[in-house]
């Protein structure tokens, strides 16, 4: 019998959609616990919403609005890679209804920083183009920039990416402590990924008073790679 029935909301990075999380969803549902994978505005199973007008507001919006329209509460919400934005952004306004967080791989922002203002120099330079020439989509990464372990899990990942909204990374976010106050906190590093942002997060909540930090060796979509160990994790951290 299960002794504790948790309700997960996992959202995806950016190019993803919630079709990534399957694997670590089915895994939670099958030992009796609640999962929502929401795909944020414009990708995936909603690509069909790209729009220029969508930004960081946007994706919060998407997360907060599930909340409310299925009656969430007593949540862990988890957030991998650029994931870690939208759901910083969203717990200012669920802090009553989240009851742990998990960053995965994930951006951990602060007050008013920017997407834009986490890119390597070559990204930057990218970036900047695209704003000159008035695109609003950033083409989709190979998977294998993933540090993706299985062979066959690289094609799945590649046909299932769609394009990312440019908007979500240039407004900055508003955060007035919410985060802190979860009880609950976790931070998730995959070793075989190359990211000196993420290294930087982990290094800085293996200090801070509340956070507990995992180190796994598995490349940054652990979800794709590890979905049993991770599972395991965020059960752990609920």
């Amino acid at each position: 019998m299960l002794a504790t029935r948790h309700t997960f909301v996992l959202v995806h990075g950016a190019w993803h959609g919630g079709w990534c999380w399957r694997r670590v969803a089915d895994i939670l549902v099958a030992r009796g616990h609640k999962v929502f994978t929401p795909t944020l505005t414009g990708l995936a199973d909603r690509s069909h919403l790209m729009s220029a007008s969508i930004n960081l507001d946007t994706h919060i919006a998407d997360i907060v609005n599930l909340f409310e329209w299925e009656e969430v509460r007593d949540a862990q919400l988890v957030g991998h890679s650029y994931g870690g934005w939208p759901i910083s952004g969203a717990i200012e306004k669920l802090e009553s209804r989240v009851s742990s967080i998990v960053y995965l791989d994930a951006f951990l922002p602060e007050d008013s920083q920017r997407g834009l203002d986490f890119q390597t120099p070559e990204n930057r330079a990218v970036i900047d183009a695209m704003m000159a020439r008035g695109e609003f989509q950033r083409p989709k990464p190979k998977a294998s920039s993933f540090n993706i372990v299985a062979p066959q899990d690289l094609a799945w990942v590649d046909a299932k990416m769609t394009t990312q909204p440019l908007g979500v990374a240039l407004q900055p976010i508003r955060m007035t402590g919410a985060r802190d106050r979860v009880k609950k906190k976790a931070y998730i590093r995959t070793t075989v990924s190359n990211n000196t942002f993420f290294d930087g997060f982990a290094a800085k909540l293996k200090t801070r008073a509340g956070w507990r930090v995992y180190e796994e060796t598995c490349g940054h979509d652990m979800m794709v790679d590890q979905p049993e160990r991770l599972a395991d994790i965020l059960v752990e951290c609920a």
